[in-house]
């Protein structure tokens, strides 16, 4: 009788624990720099990172390491309360021993509405003067549908507000504390509308602060122009207290080109605002080429940059950006190059993918054989399930700071559970 009783809790234990369906996973990201020379220079970059999932909740530690130390320690835990989403994420600077941010965020959705909530409290993460004093914000939005509208509504309260720049970069993630702030700590109120207006899709936004009406802006974007399906425009009207601006910002879209990418760009007057030049379409230019194949399951891409401008001059006036592959970084230092030709491959190795790739970059006015600049090369493999081993070496033959040529060693690996 009591063996049966015994047997009858184990069934039962291991059902209920069955039932509450745990796992736990992590992964440990590890990168170790060797930067030769007279004083040989090393550097660490860990990340490790566990997960406990439980009945659809999940808790996960995430703990950054390099060489000068504890980086940085995040908490974070995400799951659902009936009809609510939580999250919340815990910051701490181990370095200083101190509290950094608690954000925690909540949703629920309604009849159609949906209802989001944001709270943050900050300690020195934000960029204030007041280092050390206690920030809070919360941000709470409704948005929903009705037809051919969709309405939302933010409201700001608290200390900080919010980085609602999709250029900077820290978008969306970085807070910043306000100066003045109204009774009841408000910051502000933003209403989005988005509707049709005649043959457009219109999106209205109009925000007010502690000092009233702040403004209202209109945009429109996809206006086609007869004959050229490759040329849209975007119209954006902006209304404040004492200026009104008129923005017209083209996007160009030139259609692909089978076996080689050129990057063209269509220069164009920075923008149409009111007092200023109209918008005016310039030259189309041909700013580089490039080339991708498979030969025999070994990929080749070569890159030829033809202009010796700077990135912010191609974007700012309707060109491209530089290729992201034109650049190597030597440790934090970024180098940019005219010209570079790579192979690589991926393959089966022993136990799991082998990847492989190998480039050399040109300089212009390079002092090398064929102004050859610098060599790189990488390499990974697989060798178990839950293990991967990477390096890589970088062969600077110019280096900024005379040194020599073997530049950058890295050693890493990632373990995954």
């Amino acid at each position: 009788m009591k063996k049966a009783l015994v047997l009858s809790l184990a069934v039962v234990l291991g059902l209920g624990i069955a039932s509450f369906a745990q796992t736990l996973s992590g992964s440990w990201d590890t990168t170790v720099t060797i930067q030769p020379g007279i004083l040989v220079q090393l550097g660490i970059d860990s990340e490790l990172i566990v997960t406990y999932a439980v009945s659809g909740w999940t808790f996960t530690s995430d703990t950054v390491l390099d060489e000068t130390g504890w980086q940085t320690q995040e908490f974070n835990v995400g799951g659902a309360l009936g009809a609510f989403t939580l999250t919340s994420n815990l910051e701490f600077d181990p370095i200083h021993a101190a509290f950094d941010s608690w954000q925690v965020s909540g949703g629920l959705s309604l009849a159609g509405v949906t209802f989001d909530a944001l709270f943050v409290l900050t300690n020195d993460s934000l960029q204030t003067e007041s280092v050390g004093v206690n920030d809070t914000a919360l941000q709470l939005t409704g948005s929903g549908t009705a037809g051919n509208v969709d309405v939302s509504v933010t409201l700001a309260l608290g200390s900080a507000v919010q980085d609602v720049d999709p250029t900077s970069p820290g978008y969306l993630d970085e807070w910043y504390v306000v100066d003045d702030v109204c009774d009841f700590d408000f910051n502000g109120v933003t209403i989005g509308v988005t509707f049709p207006f005649c043959c457009a899709e219109i999106t209205s936004e109009i925000a007010f602060n502690c000092d009233g009406f702040d403004y209202v802006n209109f945009t429109t974007s996809g206006i086609l122009i007869p004959n050229l399906p490759w040329l849209k425009l975007a119209v954006d009207l902006n209304f404040t207290t004492d200026a009104k601006t008129l923005v017209l910002k083209p996007s160009f879209n030139f259609g692909a080109i089978a076996c080689f990418n050129l990057y063209i760009g269509q220069f164009h007057s920075t923008d149409g605002s009111s007092g200023s030049l109209p918008l005016t379409l310039g030259n189309i230019v041909i700013e580089g080429i490039g080339l991708t194949c498979d030969i025999g399951g070994v990929q080749f891409m070569g890159i030829t940059w033809l202009d010796s401008g700077t990135d912010e001059d191609f974007a700012g006036h309707g060109g491209t950006s530089r290729p992201a592959a034109l650049t190597v970084y030597v440790g934090d230092t970024p180098k940019t190059y005219w010209e570079m030709y790579q192979i690589s491959t991926t393959d089966d190795g022993c136990c799991g993918p082998f990847d492989f790739s190998i480039g050399v970059y040109f300089k212009q006015g390079g002092l090398q054989l064929f102004d050859v600049s610098l060599f790189k090369a990488d390499m990974s493999i697989q060798v178990a399930t839950q293990f991967t081993f990477s390096t890589g070496i970088i062969m600077d033959l110019e280096p900024t700071v005379p040194g020599p040529a073997f530049t950058l060693w890295t050693v890493g690996f990632l373990v995954e559970w």
